[in-house]
């Protein structure tokens, strides 16, 4: 079987990926805390295509981020020096809607799910209701490890998808209860590859890339049915992003995605006939456990000092910061939960909601932002605190200006408990509210 990032039930801890870290030469902004020797750009870096729109003078700020540290500022990149990273994350930054949400309605659509011995053995938070529900809709005439009939039991479609996209069941009950930290995990977010437990990685795949084939080929601003749920029936790849990233790659960065969704969805997507060029090695998303046999379990393998776990660590919020503090830098144990120091950073972060404030926050070149009106992540963009935040609308369909302001001020931080707060600058302050002005 070749070599994967998705490890056997029989390991403890993560391997780790080749440590393609960078030293990301600093900007011509660069403060005293930064390293000294910048360079000026010698000005034949690869050019992001004039072609294709950006909002404003962006492309203007991301060209000057490449000038500043690709190999035309740094001869040295390639001998000896490690080279400068990007990373992005996936759903609604690279592509329009989520690939995620798209494989799982057509393995609902295509009776793809695996009836389990119970649905609470599928999450340790799951809830008695969500159990039950989840049971009476799916019913127990299925043998343990068949496919359930979800292409016509519309109830059990409906309480699967209800409970992966709000965490609830289709009455209202909470799915998912009991502690977790909130900027580490999310429980419907962890429970997307176990419901897809007792899978092998290789069918998973398949149904994402059927999945793929088939939103690709849907009209922009279509729909489809899973029970009763509306949801987009389309996905497309952002030209603006597609561009940007095979720039990166020829001004001799190494790009990374980090994703909260499955690894094996996330791949597929990435490095697809027509995607993005981003190969296995650097696409970073939930990685199951393998059993014996090969088949996808309902364990994660772990990220810092959280070892191989039922969904406590994945890339979310924070965890996105320890994954790849973990895997392009190979920061061990504790440490790779906190900010590093700044060659230990990546150059570039690139998101779209507050599942991406904190990696995008300690990209040292540009920290590029899709609106979609997520409180924390646009407090952070709009107070703009380094100067290096880009703003820009989604490339499709772009949302409308959200009405009133963001409450940066009090309740707009996530908190590890679940709870809301204020949003803090470095030194403290506090980020007043701010205008929705990009749209």
């Amino acid at each position: 079987m070749r070599n994967r990032n998705i490890l056997a039930l029989t390991l403890a801890t993560a391997a780790t990926l080749a440590a393609a870290a960078s030293t990301a030469l600093p900007a011509a902004a660069a403060t005293a805390a930064q390293p000294a020797n910048s360079r000026t750009a010698g000005g034949h870096c690869p050019q992001l295509s004039k072609k294709l729109t950006w909002y404003g003078d962006n492309r203007a700020k991301l060209q000057r981020m490449i000038d500043e540290r690709g190999r035309c500022s740094n001869p040295h990149l390639g001998h000896g020096e490690k080279r400068p990273v990007a990373a992005f994350d996936w759903d609604n930054t690279i592509t329009k809607n989520d690939v995620t949400d798209a494989t799982i309605a057509w393995s609902l659509r295509h009776d793809k799910i695996l009836r389990p011995k119970t649905w609470k053995s599928t999450s340790k938070w799951m809830t008695d209701e969500a159990d039950r529900a989840l049971t009476k809709a799916c019913g127990t005439s299925v043998p343990v490890g068949k496919p359930l009939p979800t292409s016509t039991n519309t109830a059990c479609a409906d309480e699967i998808f209800e409970v992966r996209e709000d965490g609830k069941t289709m009455s209202g009950a909470a799915a998912f209860a009991g502690e977790w930290d909130h900027r580490h995990t999310v429980p419907q977010y962890a429970w997307v590859p176990q419901l897809f437990a007792g899978h092998t990685v290789r069918e998973l795949e398949t149904y994402a890339a059927k999945a793929r084939k088939e939103a690709l080929a849907a009209p922009i601003g279509s729909t489809q049915t899973v029970g009763t749920h509306e949801i987009p029936g389309y996905v497309r790849y952002y030209d603006q992003q597609r561009d940007l990233i095979r720039t990166l790659k020829k001004a001799g960065f190494d790009v990374y995605i980090v994703s909260a969704g499955s690894e094996p969805v996330a791949e597929v997507w990435a490095a697809g006939k027509g995607g993005v060029g981003i190969d296995r090695k650097h696409t970073i998303a939930i990685r199951s456990v393998l059993d014996r046999k090969g088949r996808i379990t309902t364990w994660n393998q772990g990220c810092g000092d959280v070892p191989v776990n039922k969904g406590e660590a994945i890339p979310y919020i924070d965890g996105k910061r320890c994954w790849i503090n973990q895997e392009i830098y190979g920061v061990k144990g504790k440490s790779a939960w906190d900010k590093q120091d700044w060659r230990h950073r990546i150059a570039l972060g690139g998101g779209d909601a507050d599942t991406d404030v904190t990696f995008v926050g300690d990209a040292t070149g540009a920290h590029l932002v899709l609106n979609r009106n997520k409180s924390e992540f646009m407090c952070r963009a709009y107070d703009n605190a380094d100067g290096r935040w880009v703003v820009n609308p989604m490339f499709i369909e772009p949302l409308p200006q959200k009405s009133g302001t963001y409450p940066c001020s009090t309740t707009a931080y996530n908190e590890h408990d679940g709870s809301k707060g204020p949003v803090l600058r470095e030194d403290g302050s506090v980020v007043p509210d701010q205008q929705d002005s990009v749209y």
